[in-house]
């Protein structure tokens, strides 16, 4: 057990694979510096059971329209489905279905209010299911910078080459790291009865901590983002895996160009995922051996092994500056 784990965010002592932050500065001043677009792998069919709707919400959260939107239709909130959870800090656009089964939609015009605007309206067949997402565009601005503009440009192009580790961020983690705490005390036996959903988000914590101890590892030696022999492969885009292949000559440039990734574990019981071999097994082992009551705690309670890739590819970055501020533009695919 290590026992940095209880002093905060596990996050902020992580290694960077780029050095120091050339610049400071303030995130979301307001809700308009961090605008977030939703992109779906398909859109309505036009017809069907459920409402779909294309919502842009300010300084709301996705738990608040989907109450709001159940309430208004007259609906159990079960019946409201949508691909993922958007920040109540911000400006968000966002897809919902409502379950109408033999009936006409209400008049969704009487929710455009208090931060929520309707902007499409249709019928589908299938109700949106959590996870079912392909990417969200981001608009992030940073006021107030000062430091050095030509490094941190620099390093945007860096990103925008080569990618970044893709660790876990602060969110996973509660408030100060606090479901690393209850997810501790949950392996041990001591903390108390939690309901699926939540034991669910803290099992999903200990899992995103242990592969950050091990990208860490990798960031601190310089190979996070290079095919070792050993390591296990993963497609970019595809949960699709596949060993390293030392006869294979076209693995340094798969890597090159991002169509593939080293991968890191997400430890559980042992399943069709399949396991590195060598030194980094041998490495991954030696970073997980203090959480041994962690990695025994999510076999218990039946989480499948599996593997994450350990490069984030940044897709369509591009960035401007408007006075003191820095506007970045990027796309993030679904899990990161």
């Amino acid at each position: 057990m290590s026992p940095e784990l209880f002093a905060g965010d596990p996050t902020t002592s992580l290694p960077r694979a780029y050095g120091a932050a050339p610049l400071s500065g303030r995130l979301r001043e307001r809700p308009e510096h961090f605008i977030v677009d939703e992109q779906l792998p398909y859109g309505p069919d036009g017809s069907g059971e459920h409402a779909w709707l294309r919502i842009r919400k300010r300084e709301r959260n996705t738990h608040d329209v989907a109450r709001l939107l159940a309430r208004h239709a007259g609906v159990a909130q079960v019946a409201v489905g949508y691909a993922g959870l958007k920040d109540r800090n911000a400006v968000t656009t966002q897809h919902f279905t409502v379950h109408l089964p033999g009936r006409e939609d209400p008049d969704w015009s009487g929710l455009e209010a208090d931060g929520i605007e309707i902007l499409e309206v249709s019928r589908h067949s299938r109700k949106i299911r959590r996870g079912s997402l392909k990417a969200n565009r981001f608009e992030l601005t940073v006021t107030q910078c000062s430091g050095a503009r030509d490094e941190a440009e620099r390093k945007l192009a860096i990103i925008a080459a080569s990618g970044v580790p893709n660790y876990f961020g602060p969110q996973r983690f509660g408030r100060e790291g606090n479901n690393l705490q209850r997810a501790d005390a949950l392996f041990a036996g001591t903390g108390k009865r939690r309901g699926r959903e939540q034991k669910g988000l803290l099992l999903s914590a200990a899992r995103s901590q242990l592969f950050n101890a091990v990208l860490a590892e990798r960031v601190k030696r310089g190979d996070w983002n290079t095919a070792l022999p050993g390591d296990v492969l993963l497609f970019e885009g595809s949960q699709r895996q596949f060993r390293f292949d030392s006869d294979d000559p076209t693995i340094p440039e798969r890597i090159l160009t991002k169509t593939i990734h080293p991968s890191g574990p997400l430890p559980g019981r042992a399943c069709r995922s399949l396991e590195p071999l060598g030194d980094v097994a041998v490495m991954e082992a030696a970073v997980l051996a203090p959480w041994g009551s962690w990695v025994d705690g999510l076999q218990r309670f039946g989480l499948d092994a599996d593997r994450r890739a350990l490069r984030l590819v940044v897709n369509d970055l591009e960035w401007e500056w408007r006075d003191d501020s820095l506007v970045t533009r990027f796309s993030l695919p679904s899990g990161t």
